[in-house]
């Protein structure tokens, strides 16, 4: 499995919204950004895909650029842009950052990479759910309950014209 986040991005949700792992023994969440990006180097991701090992039955990738790793099933977390805009700038993250974030949320840019991908592709929405919830949503989907996590299901595009012009 492989939860992920913007590339260079964040506020969906995935630092406290994944499933809570001491309850599952094979269990193991990885940390792609923490193990690999340095804040000043571009990460190969073939390269750290190749060096990858994932000793347990079940592994959640967590990172910015996780859903570019070979798996066999992603979970994007998505976030209203209103809210994504909220959370980031909450973070005192430069308001170009925010646009920029908030714009690829609006236009589903992760989740069109991560169909292209190839595996199963699902939306859990953290938008306005407690860490628990959308963590017991990625479990739910992971035990093959997949219905309403279908990805499309959220269009937020009219959203892209607010987001140009706001400043703070």
């Amino acid at each position: 499995m492989c939860s992920r986040s913007w590339p260079s991005r964040g506020g969906e949700g995935k630092t406290d919204r994944l499933p809570p792992f001491p309850l599952f023994l094979f269990l193991r969440l990885l940390g792609l950004t923490e193990s690999a990006e340095d804040g000043t180097t571009l990460v190969d991701v073939d390269a750290l895909a190749a060096r990858l090992h994932v000793p347990t039955k079940v592994a959640f990738l967590k990172g910015h650029y996780a859903h570019r790793i070979p798996a066999n099933l992603i979970v994007v977390l998505r976030c209203h842009p209103e809210e994504l805009w909220r959370r980031l700038r909450a973070r005192s993250w430069p308001v170009e950052k925010v646009r920029e974030n908030v714009e690829a949320e609006a236009i589903d840019v992760i989740l069109q990479e991560s169909a292209a991908q190839g595996p199963p592709v699902y939306e859990v929405d953290t938008t306005a759910k407690a860490a628990d919830a959308a963590a017991e949503e990625v479990l739910d989907i992971l035990r093959g309950k997949v219905a309403g996590h279908e990805p499309g299901g959220h269009d937020w595009s009219e959203e892209v014209a607010w987001i140009g012009s706001r400043v703070a």
